[in-house]
């Protein structure tokens, strides 16, 4: 499936997440997208985007989200996601996260969302 709006790719990542699908989620970024996979670090490229997201679903993690469109001008969209993560901490134990993510959004010429720039942890980071 494809996301016909911007919130609506959020609503496909946590979906893809929430079921340890790793080739529909690297399917949501745009082929030179960045990602911020942890506070500090920007990885650029599927290939790097396909490798963080799968050392991330090891931990086997359930997301909930809210998507918001904070403005759109044409093709391009910036959108905000307050979310919420359970998952295995490496020690075993269970453990958690939240945060407000920060995404610029690209419409692509089948008329589908994808991202092209996403900071999970938001600009605090």
């Amino acid at each position: 499936m494809s996301a016909r709006t911007p919130e609506q790719l959020d609503t496909l990542f946590a979906e893809a997440l929430n079921a340890g699908d790793l080739a529909a989620l690297v399917a949501l970024y745009e082929p030179d997208a960045a990602l911020m996979p942890s506070p500090g670090t920007v990885v650029k490229g599927q290939a790097a985007i396909r490798e963080a997201l799968a050392g991330f679903l090891a931990a086997k993690p359930t997301m909930k989200l809210t998507a918001k469109t904070l403005a759109q001008t044409g093709d391009v969209a910036l959108v905000t996601a307050q979310w919420q993560l359970a998952m295995t901490g490496q020690d075993g134990k269970p453990a958690s996260m939240t945060g407000q993510s920060v995404e610029v959004l690209r419409r692509q010429p089948g008329g589908n969302w994808l991202f092209a720039i996403d900071f999970p942890f938001g600009v605090a980071s």
